[in-house]
């Protein structure tokens, strides 16, 4: 993701925390906080020591952040989008990680496609 895509300060954080909505499975929370007058998206991450070492939380936020690039072009831009990993997110391989983050975005409300789309991703190994 470019800088200008990334939530990084905690004075963000707290805000989108504070005045975005929340939706969420049992893998990740998703805070969505709209801001009309930005022309593309922008995330942050957030994965606790809870969920494991760090090779684990890194292995995991760099699947977020390939399933968000792979679903740039059906995100809708002007928002804000915190994610957050739950537990059983450590030991999701990428096609799980992705599938788990459109069902909470489809829940959220934030992809513009319907859901023939998703069925036809398959992961490359």
């Amino acid at each position: 993701m470019r800088k200008k895509q990334r939530i990084k300060k905690n004075d963000e954080f707290q805000l989108v925390f504070q005045k975005g909505e929340s939706f969420g499975n049992r893998q990740f929370v998703v805070y969505v906080l709209d801001k009309p007058s930005q022309d593309f998206f922008r995330i942050g991450l957030s994965v606790s020591k809870k969920i494991g070492n760090a090779v684990v939380r890194n292995r995991i936020k760099r699947y977020i952040r390939q399933s968000f690039l792979e679903l740039k072009d059906d995100i809708k831009e002007g928002k804000d989008y915190v994610i957050i990993a739950r537990k059983p997110a450590a030991t999701m391989d990428l096609f799980e990680v992705k599938s788990s983050l459109i069902h909470v975005l489809k829940r959220a409300k934030a992809l513009k496609f319907n859901k023939s789309k998703t069925s036809t991703y398959k992961p490359s190994r």
